[in-house]
């Protein structure tokens, strides 16, 4: 496959940060897809005894990435609506508050949060690579590396893709694994 044709297919030969960069993309793009061109029904869609959303894995993977290109990162605040969301009362706010949200505000969020993500990212690799020490910090002053938090936000990607495979499966028979050659968001 020429990776031309779509811009979220890793390079074929490339750095450790342009492959895991390119992973996350495809991730991104792939999950994206899976949510794409839906009304609110199909986005409150459930399956089994998952609450799980559509949805809600927009919020959620939106929250996911402000986090750890914000707080994780540099130690910078997150933005709206993370911000004045009430966590210790609603430890799953994002999932739980996407119900409330329309199909439109669903994808602005996810969306927008994703373009100040890549903006983030890609400044942080210019200025120290993977291999930099970030704000995060376990107990006991250990600080984590950009590669980490990039390698986990692929991990999360992973995880929630799978489940939006299921959820986009319910809603309309959407199946595959990636977007169509030329594919672009139809909500944005």
């Amino acid at each position: 496959m020429d990776s031309s044709e779509n811009s979220y297919e890793p390079p074929l030969a490339g750095s450790e940060a342009e492959h895991l960069v390119g992973a996350l993309e495809r991730l991104r793009a792939t999950f994206r897809w899976k949510a794409d061109g839906l009304d609110e029904k199909g986005l409150q869609t459930r399956i089994g005894a998952s609450s799980l959303t559509l949805g809600g894995l927009l919020k959620h993977l939106a929250r996911a990435e402000d986090q750890m290109f914000s707080t994780k990162l540099s130690g910078a605040p997150m933005s709206a609506p993370w911000d004045t969301a009430d966590w210790e009362g609603d430890p799953d706010w994002d999932f739980n508050s996407a119900a409330d949200d329309t199909p439109e505000q669903l994808y602005a969020i996810w969306d927008g949060t994703i373009e100040r993500s890549r903006e983030r990212l890609d400044a942080a690799l210019a200025d120290g690579g993977l291999d930099q020490l970030v704000h995060l910090a376990w107990s006991d002053g250990s600080r984590l590396s950009l590669r980490r938090l990039v390698c986990d936000l692929i991990e999360e990607y992973g995880r929630h893709t799978g489940h939006a495979d299921l959820l986009r499966e319910a809603v309309d028979g959407r199946v595959g694994e990636d977007p169509p050659a030329g594919w672009r968001p139809a909500s944005k």
